[in-house]
């Protein structure tokens, strides 16, 4: 009987977070697709994730208690994604930065054409104003973890592509610790030639696919 009590709470929790996933949701004024907040997709996960738990301490009480405590740090990390990713969007149009919410994280996307000289890893003078607008969204929101990456396209040979992927990242890492950003907050990795956006067989998708991005993610 016990089991099952706890069957039927795991499953009502799971219901319910779906209904919130499916039901509050907004249309992103930058694609036009619809989509649901993060802070609504936080407090589901965390609802389930909460339940979960306190069903298999607690049984019933538990469940209910782990439930409502789970949603509400889901929430509140989900609302603080949210709110960054308004702002850095507000900030960096019209820069060529493109922002992109994916699930829980959010992406900036800078295209090396506009960020390195061709084959160089120094960012350009010009875009330090935009990295310093990025560091001073990212700094407000210290509750999140930056990721890094360099890209290339497919000229050249693979360790040379691969060590130039890597200062490029190193560079952009640098750039933003030397903004006031914490240096433990940063992760920078290369990834090379690989993972292109589109086909490298013409110049418009070779200069896609040469880029940076910088991936925010929560900490907790």
């Amino acid at each position: 009987m016990k089991i099952a009590r706890q069957k039927k709470l795991l499953f009502a929790s799971i219901a319910v977070s779906l209904t919130l996933l499916s039901g509050c949701s907004s249309t992103n004024p930058y694609t036009g697709e619809t989509q649901t907040s993060d802070a609504t997709k936080g407090t589901a996960i965390g609802a389930i994730g909460g339940g979960v738990i306190g069903a298999l301490a607690g049984g019933t009480q538990g469940a209910l208690i782990g439930g409502v405590i789970g949603g509400l740090g889901g929430g509140l990390i989900g609302n603080s994604m949210d709110t960054e990713n308004t702002e850095l969007r507000n900030t960096l149009q019209g820069t060529g930065v493109q922002v992109h919410q994916q699930g829980n994280s959010i992406q900036l996307v800078m295209a090396s054409d506009v960020t390195f000289q061709t084959g160089q890893a120094s960012v350009l003078s010009n875009f330090y104003p935009t990295l310093s607008s990025v560091a001073t969204v990212v700094k407000k929101y210290n509750n999140t973890s930056i990721i890094v990456t360099g890209y290339t396209d497919n000229v050249g040979g693979d360790a040379y592509n691969q060590v130039l992927s890597e200062n490029r990242a190193k560079s952009v890492g640098d750039y933003l610790v030397s903004q006031g950003i914490s240096p433990n907050r940063i992760i920078t990795e290369g990834r090379g030639k690989r993972d292109p956006l589109v086909s490298n067989n013409t110049a418009g998708g070779r200069s896609m696919n040469r880029r940076v991005v910088i991936t925010l993610r929560p900490l907790s």
